[in-house]
């Protein structure tokens, strides 16, 4: 069964995107959209629609019993940057040539109207559900992937038995991502007079020889046959010192890594300690703390360690996610992962909830000036939502 959207739809969820793209939403800031997104479930048909302590909006449809299946989109975005850089403006909510453009638009305003406008599909077709659909609408996933959904499964008992995020994957599959650590490194020294450096001990000189260290580390990373090699690389810096004059006391840097799977937070951190012991630097190594207040007022900290997954290709979940596709869009989809990290981390990573991707818009335009989306592929999204949904909730 093709499940298809009300005639008149496809305008109303391009004008529900527009509005997303309109209303800012950096992350810990998401409430104005929060409430237009509630406004949105309401509308559409969904039977619940309730806020979580942390800010995520939540819709369900279904018998409010069997297997749950949900549907995972972020609210928030990265911020704006240089709007010197942007050629229309990024709030503006442009469409050209059926092209919608702004902040958001592909990561990942355009999937989560589309997730929710397949519930709405779905209620239309009268079909019988014999499991529920949630569609969640997640805060501060941009600084701190997984941390909304953690809070639904671990604090609000909601433990779906199935996962589909709806990040950019151009209408295609990914089943994982490589992991993520933000280790931070902070070196000691010993302040002195600029004038008479050999009296003390250049913190910086010394972040330095660790940063070298690093960078002959990158290309000897572990390397996995899918997700490819594991990366590294300082994005950071910041010192301490009592003048301009002076020799700085303190310096510490950020480091991004990304791990392959195989790869460890604690084989991580042994590689940075190796080399700081190596070098006989005078430093610390840890993995940093997220501390982030939500717009509803609730702060969880957590460790910004997560871990690499794969999701098999045999599994049900990836094979319904293929049919759903060949059968509504009429190509095989290719099976593929994402560069960038996803609240999978979590999902898969730590809970071990089968979980994909599937979602509109391109990779490439995510936190650029160029956030993009095309709004046949929302309506085309929202189309392998529904039948995905029916696939793995329908009556048989």
């Amino acid at each position: 069964m093709i499940i298809r959207l009300p005639a008149g739809d496809a305008e109303a969820l391009a004008k529900f995107v527009q509005d997303q793209v309109r209303i800012p939403s950096p992350s810990t800031q998401e409430g104005t959209l929060a409430a237009r997104v509630a406004e949105e479930m309401r509308r559409v048909g969904f039977a619940d629609v309730w806020t979580s302590r942390i800010g995520s909006v939540v819709g369900r449809i279904g018998p409010g019993r069997g297997p749950k299946l949900l549907f995972d989109g972020h609210m928030d975005t990265v911020d704006v940057g240089d709007l010197a850089r942007w050629s229309r403006p990024p709030y503006g909510g442009v469409i050209e040539n059926g092209i919608l453009y702004g902040r958001g638009a592909c990561d990942m305003k355009g999937g989560l109207a589309a997730m929710i406008y397949s519930a709405k599909a779905l209620l239309y077709s009268g079909v019988e559900l014999v499991g529920d659909l949630y569609v969640a609408a997640v805060v501060q996933e941009e600084p701190c992937e997984g941390l909304a959904v953690r809070v639904l499964v671990e604090e609000e008992g909601l433990r779906p038995d199935f996962v589909v995020l709806g990040e950019p994957t151009n209408l295609q599959i990914s089943l994982g991502q490589r992991g993520r650590i933000e280790m931070q490194v902070n070196v000691q020294g010993r302040a002195a007079h600029a004038s008479s450096p050999a009296l003390g001990e250049n913190a910086i000189h010394n972040a330095a020889r660790l940063i070298f260290g690093i960078e002959l580390l990158a290309p000897r990373l572990a390397t996995d046959s899918f997700l490819g090699q594991g990366t590294v690389v300082v994005t950071h810096i910041d010192s301490l010192a009592a003048s301009r004059n002076a020799v700085p006391d303190a310096c510490s840097f950020c480091i991004d890594r990304r791990l392959t799977l195989g790869e460890t937070e604690r084989k991580a951190l042994a590689e940075i300690q190796n080399i700081i012991t190596t070098e006989e630097v005078n430093a610390q190594v840890q993995v940093s703390e997220y501390q982030g207040t939500s717009y509803t007022g609730y702060n969880r900290p957590v460790r910004e360690a997560f871990p690499a997954w794969v999701t098999p290709e045999d599994h049900p979940l990836v094979q319904a996610a293929v049919r759903s596709v060949r059968e509504t869009l009429g190509y095989r989809p290719r099976l593929g992962y994402w560069a960038f990290s996803t609240d999978g981390a979590y999902t898969a990573g730590l809970a071990d909830i089968p979980t994909i991707g599937f979602g509109p818009g391109e990779e490439r335009y995510a936190h650029t000036v160029d956030d993009q989306v095309r709004l046949n592929d929302i309506v085309d999204a929202a189309r392998v939502y529904a039948h995905l949904a029916l696939d793995l909730l329908g009556k048989r």
